[in-house]
């Protein structure tokens, strides 16, 4: 039974399948990267040796070669300056970003995804109603030969989805695929960890470079590499409260980062085709419009539920099995279950003084760069169960530990009950105050930072309204505000208003989707009546406010971003939808926003 998430018929997205339809391969389609490359053949290496029980699998040669670090500077933050120490620590959960093949690539540059990015959600803003940590992924680029081992692992995995992986602790020896974690780690620019080192370490000079890839190198080729404790940081939270991250050591971050770059695309042959988050192609928009497709087919009664504390609740042995399914490699595993059982060392404050902290025996690091590859990994079977062993036929939609389970009138219910006697097994637990099962026809839900609502439209046909929520909107003005007061009048036009850009120009990349039409424009009219009073302000006008600054001048002689009005409709847009739910629809989704 095929246990990847494509039509039948269909490729994949990360299969080459376009050598006899002569169409591009999905898993090279993409957002590309800007970032210098420049890369150079070194030699060959063996890829993926795997295994199905005991017998030995063919050796494949692939030749590899190392990837020029490019590591760019980091953006500024709301108030200009240095990031803080939140800021710096949300950077640290998924680092991994979207590629671009070089332009002597065999593949004809093909653009190809990268890790698990959310492709729609490209430079999200801390304002865009989704938690920090999920947003600010950043771009690196991805060497060819490392692409074409994980095309390697993943064909493999999805033509036989018994196979077991045995020697996968060689790859991870490899220079070049260290040096990509490297440069993603380095590009992120997160905290340090507990030992205080800085991606820093390593980023002076090309010897310092070298030095610091040789010693990692030395110490996983003999096996000495040891995961370090974990920091704790505490971040505020939308509803006020503190979300909890642990920060591993910049070390264990690029060990981690390989790693992932290994398992990725072997859990990925495993994955459902509802679940979007940290996976290839998918993101926040693909997930609506999932929900949207699941609406118009008739189930319009949704549980909208919601894990507690779901990072920190996963047990540690069912997920170290679930691995074990497919990876057989004493060494990863130990490495993984070194990271997942790396004590946490509290903050003084917190701890009373001294930050000590024990051994774990559940959850992942909120903050670790392999902990959200492992937190899907772990629901990947609720999602097959609900989607495609479920009698009733309900849709479940998941994006991380959030997800809609869309069914019939009636079923909500029962689905309910049954959904939360899998959790209790699998040691887990719903948030009762967040979970809710409600009537599409008569109550909204907020999901992904959308407001989603049954609406009917002007020709009389109703119809799944999707549009930022209000309180994304309310973020967003917030930010705007933290860059527009008179504390920033000090400040040049030309710092100021390119970071108001980035701002806005993030928050509508990951809302300009369906019906945004009208919040689009509120939010261009707010913005420029916030610029134009602080310019007004900053000349010292007493008169003309809106005479001296017109729009056109905003625009075109201070460079102020332009909030886009109408979404572009592409034929693809659903091609991963299952059959019965593509067909179902209204005609609206072809409509401008």
């Amino acid at each position: 039974m095929e246990l990847s998430g494509c039509n039948e018929g269909e490729p994949h997205r990360m299969s080459l399948e376009n050598t006899t339809t002569g169409k591009p391969s999905y898993y090279q389609i993409g957002e590309g990267c800007h970032a210098a490359s420049s890369n150079r053949q070194v030699g060959a290496v063996d890829s993926g040796g795997v295994s199905e029980g005991n017998t030995t699998g063919r050796r494949i040669k692939v030749s590899w070669e190392i990837s020029e670090r490019g590591v760019a500077t980091p953006q500024p933050t709301a108030q200009g300056g240095e990031p803080s120490e939140a800021e710096r620590a949300v950077r640290e959960v998924g680092v991994l970003r979207s590629s671009e093949n070089p332009a002597e690539s065999k593949t004809a540059g093909e653009r190809r995804e990268g890790t698990w990015v959310n492709a729609n959600a490209n430079s999200a803003g801390s304002g865009d109603g989704r938690p920090a940590e999920e947003t600010l992924f950043e771009r690196i680029t991805t060497p060819l030969k490392i692409q074409k081992l994980q095309r390697t692992l993943y064909r493999k995995a999805k033509a036989e989805p018994k196979y077991r992986f045995y020697s996968l602790y060689g790859e991870l020896l490899r220079k070049d695929l260290l040096e990509t974690a490297m440069s993603s780690v380095g590009h992120n620019d997160g905290a340090a960890g507990v030992d205080g080192q800085r991606c820093a370490v390593y980023l002076r000079n090309d010897e310092a470079w070298e030095q610091w890839r040789d010693s990692l190198l030395e110490e996983l080729r003999t096996r000495k590499y040891r995961p370090s404790a974990v920091r704790r940081v505490y971040i505020l939270k939308g509803d006020g409260k503190q979300r909890p991250l642990g920060i591993p050591t910049v070390k264990d971050r690029v060990v981690q980062t390989a790693v992932a770059l290994l398992l990725l695309p072997i859990l990925e042959a495993d994955s459902h085709p509802n679940s979007y988050a940290y996976r290839p192609k998918r993101g926040a928009h693909g997930a609506m419009e999932a929900i949207k497709q699941g609406l118009l087919s008739g189930r319009v009664e949704v549980l909208d539920a919601d894990l507690s504390a779901y990072f920190d609740s996963i047990p540690h042995a069912p997920l170290l099995r679930i691995v074990a399914r497919r990876v057989s490699d004493g060494a990863i595993l130990k490495l993984i279950r070194g990271w997942l059982r790396a004590p946490v060392v509290e903050p003084e404050k917190r701890s009373g003084g001294q930050g000590g902290g024990g051994e774990n025996r559940r959850g992942t690091p909120q903050g670790g760069v392999i902990s959200p590859l492992l937190a899907n990994a772990y629901l990947n079977r609720l999602d097959w169960d609900v989607n495609e062993r479920c009698e009733l036929k309900p849709v479940m939609v998941r994006y991380a530990d959030d997800f809609v389970i869309l069914c019939r009138p009636g079923q909500g219910a029962g689905l309910r009950e049954r959904l939360q006697g899998w959790l209790e097994r699998k040691g887990l637990k719903l948030n009762e105050r967040k979970t809710r099962l409600v009537d599409i026809r008569q109550e909204g839900i907020k999901f992904l930072g959308f407001s989603l609502t049954w609406r009917r439209g002007r020709r009389g046909r109703s119809y799944p309204h999707v549009e930022p929520h209000a309180q994304s909107q309310n973020k967003l003005r917030e930010g705007v505000r933290e860059i527009l007061n008179r504390g920033t009048l000090w400040r040049p036009i030309g710092e100021v208003i390119p970071q108001l850009n980035r701002r806005l120009r993030g928050w509508a990349g990951y809302f300009h989707y369906a019906n945004s039409t009208r919040v689009m424009g509120a939010i261009g009219d707010y913005t420029r009546i916030k610029v134009r009073r602080w310019l007004w302000r900053k000349h010292g006008c007493t008169t003309g406010l809106w005479k001296r600054y017109t729009n056109d001048e905003l625009h075109d002689r201070f460079g102020l971003y332009r909030m886009p009005q109408w979404a572009a409709w592409r034929s693809d847009r659903r091609s991963d939808a299952p059959n019965d739910l593509r067909k179902a629809g209204c005609g609206k989704t072809a409509c401008p926003v």
